[in-house]
């Protein structure tokens, strides 16, 4: 996330979201050593362009989230060295997966509304303050949707293999950056040429654009991409399958509706 409105066109307030998924980086053709090094001198990068440039790492895990880099942090202590400072975000972000790993050992189970919480609090640097108590893809798509009317743009880099449906709508809604470079690498080219931009330059630059968004939604029952679903007139929540109750709302259904996605439909 990047915004230039806080100060003169050219100054910019950054927060970096990183995930740290460990069923992800285990297979990765970047290891995630790698890839960590060329996020610092990124964000090293974007300090240097303006001493008035704010950066923030949050980093994300299975069963959490935490800040691991302020800048601010780093100016109010005097003119630090760079290394040192970067060195010891490094340790913090050795300490939250480790801390991070043996959270999800012991509860057994994945963080419900991580996404939401990450958003929120990322979104909180600009001055937004959510209501994230409805966990879910309500409170992501309400992130999102708040971000758009704050002039918030949301930029992604995908490093997988995959492509990411959900990052390529809160790119395009936000009119953010969605991008997945093909030589990792380079991961560093691609984030100064790409993401370093702030809003007033982009206006003179072409950046790549999305092609082909995914805009179909998911089903909050079985998490699975549909095309037809059940929506509820109260919260808006979508269900692949007719329900008696909305499970997010409690709202209740007295008519009974035809199932969208049968099997005798299909054929």
């Amino acid at each position: 996330m990047a915004s230039s409105k806080l100060y003169s066109d050219d100054v910019s307030l950054a927060v970096v979201v990183v995930d740290t998924n460990p069923l992800f980086w285990a297979t990765a053709a970047l290891p995630f050593a790698d890839f960590f090094a060329h996020l610092i001198h990124f964000v090293n990068s974007l300090l240097l362009l303006n001493h008035l440039n704010h950066v923030v790492v949050i980093t994300a895990g299975l069963s959490s989230c935490t800040y691991i880099f302020d800048s601010s942090d780093a100016s109010a202590s005097g003119a630090a060295d760079v290394a040192a400072t970067f060195a010891k975000a490094s340790r913090k972000m050795d300490e939250f997966i480790a801390e991070d790993a043996r959270a999800t050992t012991s509860n057994g189970s994945v963080a419900d509304g991580n996404a939401a919480s990450l958003l929120s609090g990322a979104l909180g640097f600009f001055g937004l303050v959510l209501d994230i108590r409805n966990l879910g893809y309500v409170a992501v798509m309400n992130s999102i949707f708040s971000a758009q009317r704050s002039m918030v743009p949301i930029d992604s880099c995908i490093v997988g293999t995959q492509d990411s449906a959900f990052l390529q709508q809160a790119s395009y809604i936000t009119g953010g950056v969605y991008l997945k470079p093909q030589e990792l690498n380079g991961l560093f080219q691609y984030l100064a040429a790409v993401f370093a931009t702030d809003l007033h330059s982009r206006t003179f630059l072409r950046l790549p654009k999305t092609l082909g968004v995914d805009f179909r939604a998911s089903c909050f029952c079985h998490k699975k991409t549909i095309d037809m679903g059940y929506v509820c007139s109260v919260c808006l929540s979508i269900f692949c399958k007719y329900h008696k109750n909305c499970s997010t709302c409690g709202s209740e259904f007295n008519r009974v509706m035809p199932d969208l996605n049968s099997d005798s439909r299909s054929s």
